[in-house]
Order: C-alpha cells, then structure tokens, then sequence
C-alpha cells in the first residue's frame, strides 16, 4: 500500500501537495529573479508528469529512469523557447507560456492513449515515495540556495532592478534569462513526475489558470525575493483546506485570490523577505559573537 496506506489519505495528500508546490513555486521564482513570469513550468509539469505515467503503466520504465528523463523532458520544452525570450518582455513571457499550456492541453485531451478528457489511471505505486520526495525537493533547495549565493544570483539581482544597467555591467542578460528558465523547468518536469506517481491519476483540467493562480498566491504571499518565502506560505495555503470547514474550503480558489490582493497591497515583499533574513541574521552572528566572548 506504500505511505498512502500507512498514513490518513488526508494527510497523505497534503505532504504530496506541499511537496509538488515547494518545487513548482521555485520553477516561478527562478525565472522571476530576471523579472520574468514564466508560466511555461506549467507545461513541463503536465507533459512531465503524462511522459511518467505513461512510460510507467505501459513500459514498465524504472522509476530512476523515468525521473531523469522527466526532468529532461522539463529541460527541453524552456530550453527550446529561450532563445527567442530569455530576455523578452515579461508580458511576453507569460503569452508565449500560456499558448503552450493550451497547447499541450488540448493535444492530451484529445489523445485516447492518454485518457483524453476521462483521464489517466492506473500509474504503479513506488515504495517509499514519499520521504523520497521531500529528499529531492532538499536537494533541489540547496541547488537553489548555491545560484542564490554565487555569482548569477547577484547578476539576477541587477537585471530586476534594471537591464540596462546589468548590460553595462557586462552581464549577458539574454543568457542568463535562459540558465534561469531551463532550470525552471528542470524543477517543474521533476515535480511533474512526482505528481504522476504520489497522486496515481491525472487530469488534464488540473492544468489550467487555477493551478497558476494557486502558485502565484504561494509565492508572492510568501515572499518571492527569497526561496525561503514558499515554504513558510506553501504549508499554510496547502493547510488551510484541512482547518476550514468543507463549505468554505471549496471557496479556496477565490480565499486564495483574496490573499494574493491583500499581499501585495500590504505586504509587497512577502511575508518573508530578503532584507528580513539579512536583520535575522545579523542578530544571530551577534549573539554567538557575544557567547563567543
């Protein structure tokens, strides 16, 4: 029965959601760092996460197997377009990533093999999936934490601010827009996969304008100038469905609506900012300083 037998399936799906949204919200806040909405991720996700299912019911694919070739999968479809918007307009980015999300939707509902608009069942359980799946989404963390920190995460930092300065800096703006879009999709082809396999079922109707509602409210409610803020708002947002009655939980699309308003009225920068974690760091260098002493 794997974790979903061992576990109350309410709680087994908000560990798998949680999950999922911690690596999709990071697809967002990658490309975001150069100023770009990069909604694409979301194709990756559902093209990953059919490719999944599909090499694991039919071809009987190894699960190793099918996770590297998703998150190539994931690679490719940002790869392709990013030579034409790394370093495009952010309007132009979201129009390029919701023309593919229609797309690749439409192709899957209208495609027998993959259940059309029925949907796609039977996908095998893996043992042990999900402690698995939050291992990767540390791994996936710390890779994100290193760019953060290095040398590209400063040059995104400029070209946010401004791309005419970060050029007359010397920064290539164009390929770093590209190294932050691929990467995205690395990230959402790996949580697609995931998805396929803790969920067991897909739905091409997951893949519309709810699921990149629902994100955009976990990572701006969280604070999208750190990758620290999803994981403060993906928990609470996620819970949030478990704490209200059932009446109002199946209003959380619209509570979730309201929350992004309020945020960004309010709370411009998240309910975790970087100037937050600097303060908070500086306090705690001086406290081991004074202990030290």
């Amino acid at each position: 029965m794997g974790e979903a037998g061992q576990l109350s399936p309410v709680l087994y799906y908000f560990l798998s959601f949680t999950g999922i949204n911690i690596l999709m919200c990071w697809s967002l806040y990658l490309p975001y760092r150069v100023g770009q909405l990069h909604y694409l991720t979301v194709a990756c996700m559902l093209a990953s996460a059919y490719f999944s299912g599909f090499a694991a019911r039919e071809w009987s694919w190894p699960f190793a197997l099918i996770v590297v070739v998703g998150i190539l999968i994931g690679i490719l479809i940002c790869l392709i377009p990013s030579f034409a918007i790394g370093d495009a307009p952010c309007f132009t980015v979201v129009i390029i990533g919701l023309t593919i999300i229609f797309i690749l939707k439409t192709a899957v509902e209208n495609s027998p093999a993959l259940g059309g608009t029925i949907g796609f069942f039977g996908i095998p359980q893996v043992n042990h999936l999900l402690p698995l799946t939050y291992l990767l989404v540390v791994s996936a963390g710390a890779v994100i934490y290193r760019i953060d920190h290095s040398r590209l995460g400063r040059a995104a930092s400029v070209v946010f601010v401004d791309k005419n300065t970060a050029a007359a800096l010397g920064i290539d703006v164009k390929r770093l827009g590209m190294f932050f879009q691929v990467a995205a999709g690395a990230l959402a082809g790996l949580a697609g996969t995931l998805y396929a396999f803790l969920i067991g079922g897909l739905f091409p109707e997951f893949f519309n304008l709810g699921v990149i509602g629902t994100l955009m409210c976990m990572l701006f409610a969280g604070g999208h100038t750190t990758m620290w803020g999803v994981i403060v708002s993906v928990p609470i947002l996620e819970g949030m469905q478990l704490l209200l009655p059932s009446a109002i939980a199946s209003w959380r699309q619209v509570i979730y609506a309201l929350t992004l308003i309020v945020i960004v009225l309010v709370l411009p920068g998240g309910l975790v900012t970087k100037r937050m974690l600097l303060r908070l760091k500086g306090k705690v260098s001086g406290g081991i300083s004074k202990c030290n002493n």
